[in-house]
Parts: structure tokens; sequence; C-alpha cells
């Protein structure tokens, strides 16, 4: 298994799959990682946002600016 050694290689892996952000207001979105930049700006396809573990929309594609995002997780 290789380790990645910056935590930029680490999103670059989850590139094209499924992600969980999690957001400073406590909501959850779910969809497949499309693109990010430095500043973790990031594009999310068929994105679903959750709150209180309960769905209550789908985007289809969302921008979600990086300030807002505190977590970054697989979820599969």
């Amino acid at each position: 298994m290789e380790t990645n050694s910056r935590p930029l290689d680490m999103l670059n892996g989850a590139r094209d799959k499924k992600v969980i952000l999690e957001l400073k207001n406590g909501t959850q979105l779910q969809g497949t990682l499309k693109a990010f930049d430095i500043h973790i700006n990031t594009v999310l396809e068929d994105a679903e946002e959750h709150i209180d573990g309960e769905l209550k929309r789908k985007f289809g594609q969302a921008f979600i600016r990086g300030d807002t995002i505190i977590l970054i997780s697989p979820s599969e």
C-alpha cells in the first residue's frame, strides 16, 4: 500500500470516488469528487445534502468553498 506524503495526494487518490464532506454548519455533502484546488475548493458530482443523517436535497453538480469544509472522508 502506497503512503501519501501530502494531504493533496490523498485527495488526488479520491478523485472520481465517492466522498463525504462535513461542513462547518453541520451539513454533510456526499458525492463523487471531481475536482479541487489548493484552497480545497471542491466540485462534487451527484451531490446530496444530508442533515442529521437525513437526505434533504440532491444537487447534481456542486461547488463547495474550501473554507467551509472541516472534513473530507471516503464514503465507501
